[in-house]
């Protein structure tokens, strides 16, 4: 809801004005600046407004950045088809939409995080666990297993789309894996043995596919987790 202060904000298109205005065109400057890029008087400069009168709306800059992020998640939700085949090609299909919404919004990945607190973030958590629900796992570990998939869409995407934007913005996703594939090559292989041997594999891997290795992995265990093995 928007902020009630003393007086509604006047000039240019201030009385037309809305959060939802405002972060949409926010998505939009942060796709195209990214994070570093986005200012409250360019963004006022996009909608015809003074800056004064996104303060109505949004206390800073990060308030703006999460809800902004929370839009993004929103979209991705919006876009999963539902698959009707089982709730675990639900929860994969889910994930996948995630995680390729992150990957076109790059700057939103460190943003989504649990525990889920804005309204996209919840809607996410509410239908990973409505989910799961629909699975063989015991209701006593509906919120385990729930929260362990959550946090792996959430974090597992921020881990794979993020660190490269953190660095100038010249700096593409190849050439920080590059640099970063050097680095593990110049390691001693006494020490690092698995580190050397994969420097190639870092720079030429496929980040969905590794998105989608790991899910899958943490997906195929709903059946353990279902089925606990009985006490020795």
């Amino acid at each position: 809801m928007p902020r009630t202060r003393g007086r509604a904000p006047t000039g240019g298109r201030a009385g037309a004005l809305s959060r939802e205005m405002i972060v949409g065109a926010a998505v939009e400057l942060l796709d195209e600046h990214g994070e570093r890029g986005l200012t409250f008087r360019l963004l006022a400069k996009a909608l015809n407004t003074g800056p004064g009168a996104l303060y109505w709306y949004v206390s800073n800059k990060d308030e703006l950045v999460a809800l902004a992020a929370d839009q993004v998640l929103g979209d991705a939700l919006a876009a999963d088809p539902r698959p009707q085949d089982g709730a675990v090609p639900g929860l994969r299909a889910l994930a996948v939409a995630v995680f390729d919404a992150l990957v076109r919004h790059p700057w939103a990945a460190s943003h989504v995080n649990a525990p889920a607190t804005l309204e996209n973030a919840l809607r996410l958590l509410d239908r990973i666990g409505t989910l799961v629900v629909g699975t063989r796992v015991p209701p006593e570990r509906h919120f385990a297993v729930s929260t362990a998939i959550s946090y792996y869409v959430t974090g597992v995407s921020a881990q794979i789309v993020a660190p490269h934007t953190d660095l100038d913005a010249a700096t593409s996703r190849d050439a920080f894996l590059l640099h970063t594939a050097e680095r593990w090559s110049e390691l001693d292989p006494a020490d690092h043995p698995f580190l050397v041997r994969a420097a190639k594999d870092l720079r030429d891997h496929d980040d969905r596919d590794q998105f989608i290795t790991g899910l899958d992995m943490l997906l195929g265990g709903l059946s353990t987790t279902a089925d606990p093995p009985p006490p020795a």
